[in-house]
């Protein structure tokens, strides 16, 4: 499974899914949305997104921490 997670510092629903993540065993990669050009680039794609994290498992976007929730039920990793 690849997943990867837009985050920024102080963020604590970044802080939920990383802990959510840890504990289901699954790496990710974390993403520092605030670096550069991302957060610009980012919202030019899903001008929909408007809080962190975004989350994405297999290159498909599940949102947030509610959202990465539903995903890993889904996939049979959370019960």
């Amino acid at each position: 499974m690849n997943i990867t997670m837009y985050t920024k510092d102080n963020c604590p629903n970044c802080d939920t899914a990383k802990q959510i993540l840890k504990h289901a065993n699954l790496a990710y990669a974390d993403v520092d949305i605030m670096v550069g050009e991302r957060m610009a680039n980012f919202l030019k794609e899903f001008p929909d997104a408007r809080q962190m994290p975004q989350i994405f498992i297999n290159d498909q976007r599940v949102g947030g921490v509610e959202g990465l929730k539903v995903a890993l039920r889904q996939l049979g990793v959370l019960v």
